[in-house]
């Protein structure tokens, strides 16, 4: 059923503009009219290709619609309602009018003979290569409601996980920002006319204090050029870490890093576990997992490691082996995939391993945010403590002198 925006003035004169779902422009316009809405343009949403830039591949679908979409549909599948109903009872209960309009279009597909998978693979930005691989293989095996519940998990636990980063590190970069932001009003408001006495009274200052006072002078005259060196810094270390080689270097030093770099991998292997894992249970093939699973990696050597272990299972050997060698997957991690290959029970040991890791970067979150917290405070506590030191010493002297 097509979806319809609209633009209008309510009885009270108020605009109105929001979405509607009818069965054509013409139905559209009339159930508008009966709201008490006087309509000034209608237009149909139409779902993009992939990598067009339509309404919907503008942007991606928040995952938490995502994931609550899924549990819906797995519970309509599981109540052997048929997929086209299913999804036009999703297209009238979703709030996203992005993720209302690809239902829609998805549905249309489905309604022509297309698989669900299919059509759900020709929006990527929204449906990834798990999803639908997921997806087809449910259809395939006719599990399709046990795939999505299993799909559903996996979301819920991706958007747990992030959020638990973004959570972690929220505050710190909260501190940052406002220590910042005082430092640069004190050298902006604050020691300019604390710079002035100093002048007027014509005494030697001491070196400390003659260089708050440059500072103050250099970011009052030249802030637009702090701004543009700041700018054309961040553009530079992006472009370079965005090319093959920097983002090598980059991803290695992340690996090294004493603390981040222990969590990095954590995080990764979590990821590599959970989603390996969840596609073996959906009925994907091993291989195909794998493949799906090294592209999900950030880190590219820790990807790279995937792929060597992907063809040492191409060639009838063991997974665990190229792993264990590489160095980035903890020793614990190697032996339970190499015992969960012998005994046939690969899925249930990465379910563990996904879950015991999923504590410990939780745990490891938790710490890295109580130890950085005071670092950063006795951090932007000591700069402005300095700044003040610098100018409290002279103007004593001036009181004494006085």
């Amino acid at each position: 059923m097509p979806i319809y925006a609209y633009k209008g003035i309510n009885k009270s004169g108020q605009d109105v503009k929001d979405t509607i779902n009818c069965e054509s422009e013409l139905v559209a316009k009339q159930r508008i009219k009966s709201m008490g809405v006087m309509l000034v343009s209608i237009k149909e949403k139409k779902a993009g290709k992939s990598g067009g830039s339509s309404f919907l591949t503008s942007k991606k679908v928040n995952v938490n619609e995502l994931a609550l979409m899924t549990r819906q549909l797995s519970t309509l599948v599981k109540a052997r309602i048929q997929i086209v109903e299913s999804l036009q009872a999703l297209i009238d209960q979703v709030e996203s009018d992005q993720l209302r309009v690809v239902l829609a279009d998805v549905k249309a597909k489905v309604n022509e003979g297309s698989s669900l998978a299919k059509a759900l693979g020709d929006h990527p930005k929204i449906f990834d290569n798990v999803y639908c691989n997921m997806v087809e293989a449910g259809e395939a095996s006719g599990t399709l409601d046990v795939v999505l519940v299993r799909l559903a998990e996996f979301t819920e636990a991706q958007v747990k996980l992030k959020n638990k980063i973004v959570g972690a590190m929220t505050y710190p970069i909260i501190i940052t920002l406002a220590g910042f932001s005082m430092i640069m009003l004190i050298f902006i408001m604050v020691i300019p006319q604390i710079a002035k006495m100093f002048k007027s009274a014509k005494k030697e200052l001491p070196g400390l204090t003659k260089a708050t006072i440059a500072i103050s002078e250099f970011l009052q005259n030249y802030w637009w050029l702090v701004i543009i060196t700041i700018i054309g810094t961040v553009v530079l270390v992006k472009s370079y870490i965005a090319s093959e080689s920097g983002q090598r270097r980059w991803h290695a030093l992340q690996l090294k890093l004493p603390i981040m770099g222990n969590l990095i991998k954590m995080i990764n292997v979590s990821r590599f576990c959970s989603t390996l894992g969840t596609l073996l249970n959906s009925g994907v093939p091993i291989l195909a997992a794998m493949n799906i699973v090294k592209n999900l990696i950030p880190n590219v050597w820790m990807k790279d490691n995937v792929e060597e272990s992907r063809i040492s299972v191409s060639e009838g050997s063991s997974m665990a082996g190229p792993l264990a060698k590489s160095g980035h997957f903890p020793t614990m991690v190697t032996y339970m995939i190499s015992l969960g290959e012998k005994t046939g029970e690969l899925e249930p040991m990465l379910e563990i391993i996904s879950e015991n890791y999923e504590d410990q970067v939780e745990s490891k979150l938790n710490g890295l945010t109580a130890v950085i917290e005071p670092i950063m405070m006795i951090g932007m506590g000591g700069a402005v403590g300095l700044i003040i030191f610098s100018v409290v010493i002279p103007l004593m002297e001036l009181n004494k002198l006085n």
